[in-house]
This record gives C-alpha cells, structure tokens and sequence, in this order.
C-alpha cells in the first residue's frame, strides 16, 4: 500500500438558507447528531469517530463552504500546501493551531476551480458508538462538479498525492486510503457540489434508513442500486434547501493490485443505471439539483 499523505476524508462545510430547519433535517431525519454550536456553525457528528462530518451555517443560497480531509503528519500539512500552490491553488490558512471546534492543527487551500479544501490533523475524536444504527458511521465520499475533469483529477493526484482508482466516461474517482474512492470528479458545465454521500452499515441499513427518510417526506431521488465503480449500494436523496446527498454502504476495499479501467469498460446495456438493473433513469430535477450548489464565494 503507497503511502497517502492525505488519509481520510472528514467533514464537509454546507451553507443553508434555514438553518434551523436543515439543522432540524439532519438531527432528526438523516441521521446525525449535534456536537455543538459556535460561530454561527452547526457541527454534526456520524456513530463514527470523527468530530463532525457536517457543519451547518446560513447562507444565502445553498452552497459548499469547504471539504476538509485527515492528514496522516502534521508535516505533511505543509508538503501538501507547497504542492498544491505549485499545482496552482491558493494557500488561505497556513498550518496553525485549529480554533474551531474540531481542534488539532489546519491548513486550507482554494483549488484551481475555486472550492476550498481543509486539511487537519491532530483533530478532536469521539468514542464510536457501539450498538447497531441505521445511522451514517462517516462520509463515503463528495462527488464535485468540474468543468474538467481530467484537470481536476491530476490536481488531487500531484498536489494531494491521492490515486486514481477508475475513469469513466463522465467522472474520475480518486482514493486516499482503501476505499475505491474519496473524492468523485463529475464532467459538468460548472464547478461545485454534486452530492454528499454518507457510509452506512450495511445495505440492510441503506434500506432502513431510505423507508425513514420515505416516512418523513422524503422519497428517493435515484435508486436504490449498486454502483459500478466502487460496487457500492447506493440511494440518493435531497435535503430540504435543495443539496443532494446518498445513502451508500460496501464500498469497494482497493490496494496497489486493483486495475484501473477506464470508460470503455464502465458501459452499461441501454437503459440501464445500475449494475442490478433496478435503479430508474435519473429524473430531470434530481440532475438539475445536482448542478445548482456553487462553491462559496471568496
């Protein structure tokens, strides 16, 4: 296994315009649970480790603040600022003590399309829960938006050492551990957030989580169905300010040995989405709602 400098992904920042009610969403439908409030910023934990996986904060429209990853040293905090620059980002915080909440010591970078990527270490953990849940345990992945994704791609691999795992004809994923991918790279007319995909236990869980987002009003979006990169069971939703996000379980475990194919191989029969054949064609507001969250302006 090579080693990655950039280990895990942690947390996403979403503005909201009702906080309270996309706050209310998460808690008490999606799954999450609040850590705190400060600043202004809502943090909300997963049954997982990780201080937060969501913070929360008003905004005019929906939008993605930042998306922030674990580095594996506090060194290569700064190799991965330096690489970054070179790869044409904009450093915007130097590595220093981290006064949010989450802790530890952080650094932010604006990438070449102009989101903002954090990248912490030493940051506050909690105890994992330890009973059965329906509940998300981490963040699978974010899936961005770009208006090349090929660039895209190389930046994420030269600047912050991740690997390309597999290319299809529409999007590139990228890993920074053994999960087949971290990071998601969508061919679109413009840069930002496509979705959010948050790691269930189980496909059980996917399924039980879906019937209580069903329950509350919230029917699904796309699916359910497996993926083809990454094999993993997916059902998208969309939040109530317009922010699309995924329940997803059995995420593809990769090393050095896995082959990456590339869009000639991921091709599936006409009219088909999924690798069962039971996920519909996606509908023309789920597509639209997946190219409507910007990244927060500078």
């Amino acid at each position: 296994m090579p080693r990655f400098p950039v280990t895990a992904l942690r947390s996403v920042d979403l503005g909201t315009p009702d906080l309270d009610r996309s706050m209310g969403f998460y808690c008490d439908v999606w799954g999450l649970s609040l850590v705190t409030r400060a600043a202004g910023v809502v943090y909300l934990r997963a049954t997982g480790s990780d201080h937060h996986v969501l913070a929360l904060y008003q905004s005019e429209l929906p939008e993605l603040g930042a998306v922030t990853f674990r580095v594996a040293s506090v060194d290569d905090l700064a190799s991965v600022a330096a690489n970054a620059v070179a790869e044409g980002a904009q450093l915007i915080r130097e590595p220093a003590p981290n006064d949010a909440p989450d802790g530890g010591v952080a650094m932010a970078i604006r990438a070449p399309e102009g989101g903002i990527l954090r990248f912490v270490h030493g940051d506050i953990s909690h105890a994992p829960e330890q009973l059965p849940s329906d509940r998300p345990e981490r963040l699978a992945h974010v899936n961005l938006n770009s208006t090349d994704v090929d660039r895209s791609a190389a930046f994420y691999e030269r600047a912050l050492g991740f690997r390309l795992t597999d290319r299809s004809k529409a999007m590139a994923f990228v890993r920074c551990n053994s999960d087949h991918h971290a990071v998601v790279i969508a061919d679109a007319k413009v840069n930002g957030l496509n979705h959010v995909a948050f790691l269930m236990p189980s496909l059980e869980t996917v399924m039980r989580g879906s019937g209580r987002m069903i329950d509350a009003g919230f029917p699904i979006a796309w699916g359910v169905g497996r993926h083809g990169p990454g094999d993993n069971v997916f059902s998208y939703f969309i939040d109530p300010v317009g922010t699309v996000i995924e329940y997803t379980a059995e995420v593809l475990q990769v090393d050095d040995s896995y082959v990456v194919r590339g869009p000639d191989h991921w091709v599936w029969p006409p009219g088909r989405t999924d690798q069962w054949g039971i996920a519909p064609p996606k509908a023309d507001h789920v597509k639209a709602a997946q190219l409507a969250v910007r990244y927060a302006a500078p």
